[in-house]
């Protein structure tokens, strides 16, 4: 059995897979890590191993005492991929989104894939038929967009997120909902529709936090799974241990 780590902006999430199934999820503080790897050990006895993807702040302390408890594989700009990685920069490509490639991989591979993981940050990944990674972009999320127009404002309330009732927004909440959740939707239809110009036989897959109040509103047919980047820390963490 494999623990997965995947340390987040905000939340860590754990899962305990056995094979390529998972038996146990959880989210948790930073700060409660180890202390959650300790419990899910000895509920679960036979994980053995261990990967860690960060995008988040985690200490060299979290990372030793993970590996006092299970054998840790931590991904980074030099673990061996299945995929040829053609990112000009690929030191700054985030574990995420390496991640979300290798799931794309196990599940669609020799395909043309578009990828997007709707969390803090909204990021389009595209892997074509030939496991050649090529880029994509990255742009504010959901509650990026809520909180920034509530902080390099004056006057502008910090609203949760909400469908909007109507393109017109006939109040200043409405018309915030409107802008952040229209704009969102617009510009996931509008890439979706770019790439499809391009690469006809596209897959497209959205992942992340958003993703099921995304996916009802969007006009593209698209697959969904909210454990995708999970099942992609999975696939490497198996394919670096030659499973």
């Amino acid at each position: 059995m494999n623990l997965i780590i995947d340390v987040g902006n905000s939340f860590v999430k754990l899962a305990v897979f056995s094979r390529n199934t998972i038996k146990r999820k959880e989210v948790v503080d930073h700060k409660h890590l180890i202390e959650a790897v300790e419990k899910l050990k000895r509920q679960y006895p036979s994980i053995k191993r261990a990967v860690i993807s960060s995008v988040g702040s985690l200490s060299n302390k979290d990372v030793s005492g993970v590996n006092d408890i299970l054998d840790l594989f931590v991904l980074d700009s030099n673990t061996k991929l299945p995929f040829t990685n053609k990112y000009k920069t690929p030191k700054t490509l985030g574990a995420d989104r390496i991640a979300l490639v290798c799931a794309s991989l196990r599940k669609f591979s020799n395909e043309h894939v578009l990828i997007i993981d709707a969390g803090t940050c909204i990021t389009y990944d595209f892997i074509n038929s030939e496991n050649e990674y090529l880029g994509g972009a990255i742009s504010p999320g959901l509650r990026t967009r809520y909180k920034s127009l509530n902080n390099l404002t004056a006057n502008l309330p910090l609203l949760d997120t909400e469908k909007p009732k109507d393109i017109i927004g006939n109040s200043t909440k409405e018309s915030i909902h409107s802008g952040v959740v229209n704009g969102i939707l617009k510009e996931i239809d509008g890439v979706i529709e770019e790439y499809k110009l391009k690469y006809l036989d596209l897959t497209v897959i959205l992942t992340g936090g958003d993703a099921n109040f995304l996916s009802k509103q969007l006009k593209s047919s698209i697959f969904a799974n909210s454990n995708f980047l999970l099942e992609g820390l999975n696939f490497i963490l198996q394919f670096n241990s030659n499973e």
